[in-house]
């Protein structure tokens, strides 16, 4: 029923404003109002995914690399890099304004990409060297830090300028932005790494990054969406205590829901992750190679993620409701896990993180960040950050370190994908759960 009022509300709105432009409305279900709030967002996703994803195929050589049985190790140290980053991203959300947090803290990654950018360029070790394992070890360690905040940053504010049924109607296209910007910079690592050099695509990196932070600043001050949260936007800090991330989700049972359906999300990606270490490595040879089908298989999942984003993500999250949504991806991981575990092959793996990737990125992501739309403002900046930072990453340390449990006591890579069999069920269920219990939190705010 208060959705209902609401949506009524909305369309009062609506039939007094200009009309938005014909063609935006058959793509998205998007407000007069609505609509400069929405594409400054999607440029600001284009622009932090496309930063990211130049550098993520980078990132994956230096796995493959690595090898399997040594990963648990650099997953222990991004871990133990997090856990640094947090309290210290916190004092920003203390002391200043979002916008200039959030400009400080992408800047800060700026700053870092161009030292990574001297040590490749300027130090230079022969492949394989032991200076050039540590600096891979290193960057491998820092862009998992710099992923997952960069992100988390991003959907916090889009949680705090869009209310639960915006969200549900606009979030989807907001993340075509985001699936855009990794086809861009998945596309031009593969083709242009083996031209300018690795190093060279930092620069590139770095040049994005900056453009995301222009969008923040030029965010519109009137969204169409919490109008009362406007002028706290620009001008007034969040405050609040230091710690709250972390003491808010030990007293919230929806929070430390959301915290389990993260850690489960990421033991799964991370045995699926090892796997394709695992395999990838077994099929081919040399570090470009594997770069250059690393780069191959994420530009068919953002090509696969930007279709169904364009045509599906908005509808299908309204049409199956955030329950249905959110138990999409367990359904295909459980499947996908016991197919891999049946054929552990190139082709099976290569499948099922496309499909889960893609599947992630299109559906569950988008439906995650509506969860937090129902929670107070301080925590969609402080408990929101500290679940997909560190959370996330201990979800990464308990799937990395059974993995290698797993392995110690003898079980093949078939054994260890029908492992995952039964965390793909306990999450599917989970899923079902924090959407109706979002949705109750909904009804109760209208």
């Amino acid at each position: 029923m208060a959705g209902e009022v609401e949506g009524r509300q909305d369309a009062m709105t609506s039939s007094s404003a200009p009309r938005s432009p014909a063609l935006l409305q058959r793509l998205v279900d998007v407000r007069p109002e609505e609509v400069r709030a929405m594409l400054v967002s999607f440029a600001y996703f284009f622009f932090v995914l496309s930063g990211w994803f130049v550098m993520r195929p980078m990132r994956e050589a230096v796995a493959v690399a690595t090898g399997v049985n040594k990963l648990p190790f650099l997953f222990a140290g991004t871990l133990t890099a997090v856990l640094i980053a947090n309290p210290l991203f916190a004092t920003l959300v203390v002391r200043y304004p979002v916008r200039k947090f959030i400009a400080i803290t992408y800047q800060f990654f700026v700053a870092n990409i161009l030292v990574f950018y001297a040590l490749m360029t300027f130090v230079a070790p022969a492949e394989g060297s032991a200076g050039d394992i540590w600096i891979g070890r290193a960057f491998f360690v820092w862009t998992s830090v710099f992923n997952l905040f960069v992100v988390s940053i991003f959907w916090a504010f889009m949680a705090d300028s869009f209310r639960s049924e915006q969200a549900k109607r606009l979030f989807g296209f907001i993340a075509v932005g985001g699936t855009l910007g990794s086809v861009l910079g998945s596309a031009a690592t593969a083709e242009l790494a083996s031209v300018i050099g690795t190093a060279n695509l930092l620069l590139l990196s770095a040049t994005l990054i900056e453009l995301a932070v222009l969008c923040v600043m030029r965010f519109p001050d009137q969204a169409g969406a919490h109008e009362e949260n406007v002028a706290r936007h620009a001008e007034l800090p969040i405050g609040g205590s230091l710690w709250a991330g972390i003491t808010h989700v030990m007293r919230s049972r929806y929070l430390l829901g959301i915290s389990t359906f993260l850690v489960l999300l990421t033991m799964g990606s991370t045995i699926l992750y090892f796997e394709q270490a695992d395999i990838v490595g077994k099929a081919f040879a040399d570090r470009a190679a594997r770069t250059a089908v690393m780069a191959r298989i994420e530009l068919v999942v953002q090509s696969l993620t930007l279709v169904t984003q364009i045509f599906l993500t908005g509808r299908l999250i309204r049409w199956l409701g955030l329950a249905l949504s959110l138990a999409f991806l367990p359904f295909v991981s459980l499947v996908g896990f016991a197919a891999l575990g049946t054929w552990p092959v190139f082709l099976v793996v290569a499948s099922l993180a496309i499909l889960r990737r893609a599947g992630n990125f299109a559906l569950n992501n988008p439906s995650m960040e509506i969860l937090f739309t129902v929670i107070p403002r301080e925590d969609k900046y402080k408990a929101k950050n500290f679940i997909e930072t560190f959370v996330y990453r201990a979800g990464d340390q308990v799937g990395a370190w059974g993995f290698a449990g797993l392995a110690a006591i003898g079980l093949s890579m078939s054994g260890i994908a029908y492992a995952a069999v039964p965390i793909a069920a306990v999450w599917l269920f989970l899923g079902v759960w924090l959407g109706r219990e979002q949705g109750r939190r909904a009804a109760q705010l209208n």
